[in-house]
């Protein structure tokens, strides 16, 4: 059975796998793509926040506390909403049992809008940046990492298991759905090349101001070995951008 979307975390035993990988101090989530979010959103004091895909929200509960003004979380999974709301408890935020294809975004609403590891789900890239541009203040700010497409180009070399050795890149400009053998299932994503990603943003309105992929820095992993390994190729792409 493939799961597309958000779907798979409604899987219980795949979401107790995935919160246990996530959570490990050398995991992706951890040593590589949050550093780099959070020194690409800057300073969040007194802002009004969008987060799609927002998972439990243990980000939306970091943004709070470090002086964001409001938080809304977007996400598709039930059992992640039913996570974010009880995380979100006493706080100044919102959570929404909705996708990104099917949420309602409000005009000129929110000062900062997020995404992390999630927009590769969506099949439609030039809607969603279309809303979010619409979605933003003037000046706002779009910060979101995505699977890097290397790593979404061919699943091939998961044959091996999900810890691979090597990588195999393959059909890299033929973009599209692809099928992750991921966690005991089969999970559907949506390859794209960089260069689309940059066009998407430009043609939504978009300023480019940054983009990253990843680095490992050694300070950030416990393991020698799992950092050495994470220099190999890169799996993480992220983008800041101005309206």
């Amino acid at each position: 059975m493939e799961f597309k979307g958000f779907s798979v975390y409604d899987q219980m035993d795949f979401l107790k796998n995935y919160m246990t990988r996530r959570n490990r101090k050398d995991s992706p989530n951890n040593a590589i793509e949050g550093p780099i979010i959070y020194e690409l959103i800057g300073s969040i004091q007194d802002s009004s926040i969008l987060d799609l895909g927002c998972g439990d929200a243990s980000f939306g509960k970091e943004l709070l506390h470090l002086g964001a003004k409001t938080y809304t979380g977007v996400e598709g999974s039930e059992q992640m909403v039913k996570a974010a709301r009880s995380n979100l408890l006493e706080q100044n935020g919102t959570i929404h049992l909705e996708t990104m294809e099917s949420y309602d975004f409000p005009k000129e609403a929110f000062d900062l809008v997020t995404s992390r590891f999630a927009i590769h789900y969506v099949s439609d890239i030039n809607r969603l940046f279309q809303n979010v541009h619409k979605t933003l203040k003037e000046n706002g700010r779009f910060a979101f990492s995505i699977q890097h497409p290397l790593t979404t180009s061919s699943f091939l070399s998961k044959q091996s298991g999900d810890k691979r050795g090597n990588w195999i890149v393959d059909d890299y400009f033929r973009e599209g759905e692809r099928k992750e053998p991921w966690i005991d299932q089969i999970v559907v994503k949506y390859h794209r090349t960089i260069e689309h990603y940059f066009i998407a943003l430009k043609q939504a309105g978009f300023s480019v101001q940054d983009l990253r992929e990843g680095t490992p820095i050694r300070e950030h992993f416990s393991s020698e070995d799992e950092f050495v390994r994470r220099q190999r190729i890169p799996i993480v792409l992220a983008f800041s951008c101005a309206k």
